[in-house]
C-alpha cells in the first residue's frame, strides 16, 4: 500500500478539506493518508467522519505552519517544524511516497527541491498544469510557475519530463510535443524558443513545432513547453476565463429557461460542463524533477481536490516517474554525446 502525506495546515480552510478529501482518498484509492499538522486541530476535525478509525489514515504532529504570507526563504529557514516541511521530510525518508499541498506554492516548491532533493540529470524542477480540450483529452502545459526565466537546457529537460507525465498518467501512447511560440513558424518566437528548437528536435519526441497559445485547448497537442513566467499567465488567464464563464453560463440558462423540464436539462448540462473545466477534477499540479512524488493544488482547494491530489500522488509513485526520468534525460544525455 502506498502512502502518501498530506500538509494538513496549507490551504485556505485548513485542515477542513485536507482531512475529508484524505479520509475519501483513504476509503476508496486504497492508499494510507498520513495527515500531518498540529495533533489537536487535526483530530477534531477528523472525529467528525465516523469511520475514521476503519481507514488507514493517521496523524503525525507538526507545531507551525505556512502561511501564504510567508516567503519562500523564511519559511524554509525558520518554520523547521512546519507541516509542509514534515510532509517532505517523510518523502526524503522513506516514509511515504509522495505528499500533497495546498499551501503556499513557493514554500512547496523551495521545500521539496531542498529536502528530498533533485533527480540526476535534472537542473531545476517544472511545475506542470493540466487543462482539458476541446477533443476531451488533457493537455500538460510546463512550466506554470516554478522558472520565471529559463534557459533552453532547462525547456529541454522540461519536455522530456512532461512527455513521460504525459505518456504514463494520462495514458497518451506517444504524446505530441509542442514549443509555445506566438506563431507556427519557425523563425517566429524569440531568443528563447529560438535556441531550444534544435534541442526539441534532437531529443527524439514527438516534436510538433511551434503552438500558439490557441492551441492550449485545441486538443492537437499533447504537451505545451514554455518558461514559468508565460506559464503561469497562460494558467491563470485560463482560470480567470473558466469562472467567467462559468458564471456567464449560470445566469443565462436560469434567465432563459422556463419548466421543470428545460431547467432540469439545462442544469445536467451545466453540471457536465462544470466537472470537465472544473480543476478539482485533475487533483494537483504535480512539480517534476524533484525526488518523490510532490503535489501542490490550489489554495482554496475542497475535498475533491485533495482526494484526486493524492490519487495523483500514487499515480506518481506507481508510475516510477522519477525513475523514468533519470533512465531518459541519461539515454538522452549519452546520444547527444555519440
Amino acid at each position: 500500500m502506498l502512502t502518501i502525506a498530506v500538509d494538513a495546515m496549507g490551504g485556505d480552510e485548513a485542515p477542513k478539506a485536507e482531512v475529508e478529501g484524505s479520509v475519501r482518498a483513504a476509503r476508496s484509492l486504497g492508499v494510507k493518508v498520513i495527515l500531518v499538522g498540529h495533533q489537536d486541530v487535526v483530530r477534531r476535525e477528523l472525529e467528525a467522519h465516523q469511520d475514521y478509525r476503519d481507514l488507514p489514515i493517521e496523524i503525525v504532529h507538526a507545531s507551525e505552519r505556512v502561511t501564504m504570507d510567508d516567503s519562500a526563504a523564511r519559511a524554509f529557514r525558520r518554520k523547521r517544524d512546519s507541516s509542509l516541511r514534515v510532509a517532505s521530510r517523510m518523502v526524503r525518508d522513506g516514509l511515504a511516497q509522495g505528499f500533497v499541498s495546498a499551501g503556499n506554492t513557493g514554500a512547496v516548491m523551495a521545500t521539496a527541491k531542498v529536502v528530498q532533493g533533485m533527480v540526476p540529470g535534472v537542473d531545476r524542477p517544472a511545475l506542470v498544469g493540466i487543462l482539458p480540450t476541446v477533443e476531451g483529452t488533457p493537455v500538460v502545459l510546463v512550466d506554470v510557475g516554478a522558472n520565471v526565466d529559463c534557459t533552453p537546457r532547462m525547456l529541454a529537460q522540461f519536455a522530456v519530463m512532461a512527455e513521460i507525465y504525459s505518456r504514463v498518467i494520462l495514458k497518451r501512447p506517444n504524446p505530441r510535443v509542442g514549443l509555445l511560440s506566438i506563431g507556427e513558424e519557425e523563425h517566429k518566437g524569440n531568443e528563447l524558443t529560438h535556441a531550444a528548437t534544435p534541442l526539441f528536435k534532437s531529443l527524439h519526441l514527438n516534436f510538433i513545432g511551434n503552438v500558439e497559445g490557441r492551441d492550449i485547448y485545441s486538443g492537437k497537442v499533447d504537451v505545451i513547453v514554455c518558461d514559468g513566467f508565460v506559464g503561469n499567465v497562460a494558467l491563470k488567464v485560463s482560470e480567470g476565463l473558466v469562472d467567467m464563464v462559468k458564471h456567464l453560463l449560470r445566469d443565462s440558462l436560469e434567465a432563459t429557461i422556463t419548466g421543470k423540464i428545460g431547467y432540469a436539462i439545462a442544469k445536467n448540462a451545466f453540471a457536465t460542463f462544470r466537472k470537465r473545466v472544473d480543476y478539482s477534477e485533475y487533483g494537483g499540479a504535480p512539480l517534476l524533477g524533484v525526488r518523490g512524488a510532490a503535489i501542490i493544488t490550489h489554495g482554496r482547494s475542497n475535498a475533491n481536490a485533495i482526494k484526486n491530489a493524492i490519487r495523483v500522488a500514487a499515480e506518481f509513485s506507481g508510475g516510477k516517474i522519477n525513475q523514468r526520468i533519470e533512465d531518459e534525460l541519461r539515454g538522452k544525455a549519452r546520444e547527444a554525446g555519440d
